[in-house]
């Protein structure tokens, strides 16, 4: 099962733009040996908005490649179009990932039903394990519970990433999924609770930054040993806030920069962290140490 901190991979890439493939291939063996459990590559944290399909489908293959079967990775493969989420997620297959996440189709806003029968179609169109992907506050539409759970019972589908940070829905979720459908949360600052009320992990923001202490959590968490994974969130709070003070990645990817481990480049119409926010990141870069 994959669980545990699933870091959200930012895309590094040169001051030009261009994608950064050394500082890539340094992250990703940044994160294998701070312990970090999975990794998310091109999701909303990577910028897959912004990335062409050749540019996406090489970071998923570079980072596969690198991984050799250390650790699962996944890959982000939704989209607004049916048939283009299809071809990104046999694409992924291809690829040699082990899972897909799908993000909820964006703009076009679908009914309920659309919903489940853009997941299903996916599902049993390729034969990879897949991850649903609930984030209305991003996409402009909510996959309700009872979809969710309906769409659960579909072959190949493995779990739901809930973005909400409602933690009563997660639980909703957690107490009536069946067996083996995982809820993974997808808020860095709640993750801790979700998994106590039996989620299987995180897939982090915040783990781009602080990798070794969301895998420490998350496994404090897992094993239900609450004080001591709510003690290591507690002190990452101001980050988990700071990692969202301009729309992800924005605040992230300035981040990881201060750590010397990307450089500065972020596609437009994201831009570089207002110089506003800096001195709240810096602090919160600090606070965790």
């Amino acid at each position: 099962m994959i669980q545990g901190s699933m870091v959200a991979l930012v895309t590094p890439m040169n001051a030009d733009n261009s994608l950064d493939w050394a500082s890539l291939h340094k992250l990703v063996d940044w994160h294998l040996e701070q312990g970090t459990h999975a990794i998310v590559a091109v999701g909303t944290t990577g910028e897959s908005a912004t990335l062409s399909v050749e540019e996406h489908l090489a970071v998923v293959k570079k980072v596969v490649d690198q991984v050799n079967g250390r650790i699962p990775v996944i890959a982000g493969t939704g989209a607004n179009s049916t048939s283009e989420a299809v071809e990104l997620t046999q694409a992924a297959k291809d690829a040699g990932v082990d899972a897909c996440l799908l993000v909820t189709p964006y703009y076009n806003k679908p009914t309920q039903e659309g919903l489940f029968l853009h997941h299903q179609h996916i599902a049993r169109a390729v034969a990879i394990p897949q991850i649903l992907y609930n984030v209305p506050g991003r996409t402009g539409v909510d996959m309700k519970t009872e979809t969710a759970l309906r769409i659960a019972k579909v072959q190949n589908i493995i779990g739901i990433k809930e973005a909400t940070g409602d933690l009563a829905r997660a639980k909703d979720l957690i107490e009536q999924a069946p067996k083996g459908f995982a809820i993974i949360s997808g808020d860095d600052a709640t993750a801790v609770e979700l998994i106590l009320l039996g989620g299987k992990g995180d897939i982090s923001v915040t783990a781009n930054v602080v990798p070794r202490d969301i895998a420490t959590m998350c496994e404090l968490a897992l094993a239900g040993k609450a004080q001591e994974a709510r003690a290591i969130n507690q002190r990452l709070l101001a980050l988990h806030d700071a990692m969202f003070v301009e729309s992800n990645p924005i605040p992230v990817k300035w981040a990881v920069e201060q750590l010397g481990l990307i450089q500065s480049g972020i596609r437009l119409p994201l831009t570089r962290l207002s110089e506003q926010y800096q001195p709240q990141v810096s602090a919160a870069l600090k606070a965790a140490k």
